[in-house]
């Protein structure tokens, strides 16, 4: 092997690393950044999926299918309806658990539909909540578990109870205007 030759093999191997390390930082990068958008739902999914490249695959998925979404901000007047509904659906917890439960369940489905969320397939409706609220994301799927047990009979007033902060939490989230709003709060 000549000089020349060497050189052009070390400049060869210069420019493999190189590119390793960008390709590295940038597989890096997009783990992290998925990581703190997607929060709990990140490890969730990987946990389900087995494969952390097919997991992150999913949730750039769902960020495609929200952004072609047309998500709207309630009007301060619906905001105040669908506030005092939920306090109504809360007092009726007390001597009706099932039916604030069932009624919880329609009232957060209004306002996802309102809001411009696909009312519909339940997964495809909880996949896409967990781009814009994945810290509750979570709550929200056990609630609608609750829920759907509670028409087979196979829930306790303490599962409705958890049923109804699950529902609470999604709620907060989903009358709130702005996505600065949400921001704020996690931080």
């Amino acid at each position: 092997m000549d000089q020349r030759s060497g050189i052009v093999f070390v400049g060869i191997a210069i420019a493999l690393v190189a590119g390793f390390a960008v390709w590295l930082y940038v597989r890096q990068r997009r783990s992290k950044l998925l990581r703190e958008r997607f929060g709990p739902e990140y490890d969730r999914v990987i946990s389900q999926e087995g494969d952390r490249r097919r997991a992150e695959g999913v949730l750039e998925f769902r960020e495609k299918k929200r952004e072609s979404l047309k998500i709207r901000p309630l009007s301060e007047a619906n905001r105040q309806a669908y506030s005092n509904r939920w306090n109504n659906v809360q007092a009726q917890f007390v001597d009706d658990p099932e039916g604030a439960v069932a009624q919880a369940d329609q009232l957060i489905n209004e306002i996802m539909q309102e809001r411009g969320y696909p009312v519909g397939n339940f997964e495809e409706l909880a996949d896409v909540i967990s781009v814009d609220h994945p810290v509750v994301v979570d709550n929200y799927r056990s609630a609608h578990a609750i829920a759907v047990g509670r028409t087979a009979g196979q829930t306790t007033t303490e599962g409705l109870r958890k049923a109804m902060v699950h529902y609470r939490s999604l709620f907060e989230e989903l009358i709130r205007d702005s996505q600065a709003e949400r921001k704020e709060l996690r931080a």
